[in-house]
């Protein structure tokens, strides 16, 4: 049986701030049930798509780049329409999140509410660590889910 609500981390842990979503995923794993599933991925798409299949509420972390300020946080209900045009290239990985999430769509595996967390990276440089904006934001968009996930199970 799949899990009622997934969350996924999204990115590369050996790559400064592209390793957010993992970041968040690890603050989450004490919400983890038989109704709450928490996994870390890559950011390949297969992978994200085989990871939503079967839940009701999804939750994606990932890094972007878009010019606003590290530790921005953007939250995207994509399961009302496409993500805004300006995010398809909010993704740091090579397909791009929003690509993916359209596929799902196409494909009728996108659940039924979706919701994105991109937090915006300023380092991405190989084995440096989340730089300080970016971990702040985090760790408050890990307990902003874990309040959505509290009350969607109440």
């Amino acid at each position: 049986m799949s899990p009622r609500v997934i969350v996924l981390g999204v990115g590369n842990a050996e790559r400064g701030d592209d390793g957010v979503g993992r970041a968040v995923a690890k603050l989450l794993n004490d919400v983890a049930s038989d109704q709450v599933s928490v996994v870390e991925l890559d950011g390949e798409a297969t992978s994200l798509l085989m990871a939503l299949d079967g839940a009701a509420l999804a939750y994606i972390v990932d890094a972007c780049v878009s010019g606003a300020a590290a530790g921005t946080v953007h939250r995207i209900d994509a399961h009302e329409a496409p993500l805004p045009q300006v995010s398809s290239d909010l993704s740091t990985h090579g397909f791009g999140l929003a690509a993916a999430i359209e596929l799902g769509r196409a494909l009728g595996q996108l659940p039924a509410r979706t919701i994105v967390y991109a937090i915006e990276g300023t380092s991405f440089d190989t084995g440096t660590p989340l730089s300080p904006p970016v971990a702040a934001a985090a760790a408050a968009v890990a307990e902003r889910i874990r309040s959505e996930i509290e009350a969607d199970l109440a």
